[in-house]
C-alpha cells in the first residue's frame, strides 16, 4: 500500500497534499445546478413574465389614455372627438383594424407610420392634446408593446355624447380572462376577451 506523498513545511514537518474534486463529485454537483436550474424556469416561466409585463403596459397605456382624454373634454371649449359610434381607429394596417374592432364598427380608419402617433390631431386617436390649455399631458400616443395584427389599441368614440372606448387585447394568463388579476372579463366592459377603458355607457362602443 502507498503512503500518502508527504510535503514539507518550513519546520521540516511534513504536510499531505491538498486533494481535488472527484469525478463523481463534480457529476453530483452538475446534475444539482441542473435540476435547480429546471425548477427555477417552471417556477417563474420567463415567457409569462414577458407577457405579464406587456400587459402590465397595456393597461397603464390605455389608464393614461382615459386621463388625457377625460382632460381634454373637462378643459378645452369646444372638445371634438373626431368620431362616431361607427368608426374605429388603430395603428396598425387596414386589416389590424378591420379584425380586431370586435366587428362592431361598420369603418376601420388607420395608420401605420410612427410618425403618425402624434398628438396635434393626426395621430392614429384623431385628438388635438394641444389644445389642453396646461399642453398636452402626452409626448406621443401609445401603441401597444407588440403592435401586430392580434396585439395593437383600438380608439372609437360617440361625438354627439362626447364619449370614447379605446381597447386591447391581453395576452398573459395573469392577466386575460379567467386569470389570477383577470383585467378583460371584470373591466365592466361588453367583451370578455378585451381589455375596454374609457366613459362610453357600458363600454359597448
Amino acid at each position: 500500500m502507498k503512503s500518502e506523498r508527504q510535503l514539507p513545511n518550513k519546520k521540516g514537518l511534513a504536510l499531505s497534499s491538498p486533494k481535488g474534486f472527484t469525478l463523481i463529485e463534480l457529476l453530483v454537483v452538475i446534475a444539482i445546478v441542473a435540476i435547480l436550474s429546471v425548477v427555477l424556469v417552471i417556477t417563474l416561466n420567463p415567457v409569462q413574465l414577458l407577457r405579464q409585463a406587456r400587459d402590465s403596459t397595456r393597461i397603464s397605456d390605455l389608464a393614461t389614455l382615459k386621463s388625457s382624454l377625460s382632460l381634454y373634454l373637462s378643459d378645452v371649449a369646444s372638445p371634438s372627438l373626431a368620431g362616431n359610434s361607427s368608426t374605429c381607429y388603430a395603428h396598425g394596417s387596414s386589416t389590424v383594424a378591420t379584425s380586431g374592432c370586435g366587428n362592431r364598427y361598420s369603418t376601420a380608419t388607420t395608420v401605420s407610420t410612427t410618425s403618425l402617433r402624434n398628438v396635434t390631431g393626426t395621430g392614429w386617436i384623431p385628438v388635438n392634446f394641444t389644445a389642453i390649455s396646461s399642453g398636452a399631458p402626452l409626448s406621443v400616443e401609445p401603441v401597444d408593446p407588440v403592435n401586430n395584427a392580434t396585439y395593437f389599441y383600438t380608439y372609437a368614440a360617440d361625438t354627439t355624447n362626447q364619449t370614447f372606448e379605446m381597447n386591447a387585447k391581453l395576452e398573459s394568463t395573469r392577466y386575460s380572462n379567467g386569470g389570477g388579476n383577470d383585467a378583460e372579463s371584470t373591466d365592466g366592459g361588453s367583451s370578455s376577451s378585451l381589455h375596454e377603458v374609457g366613459t362610453a355607457p357600458g363600454l359597448s362602443l
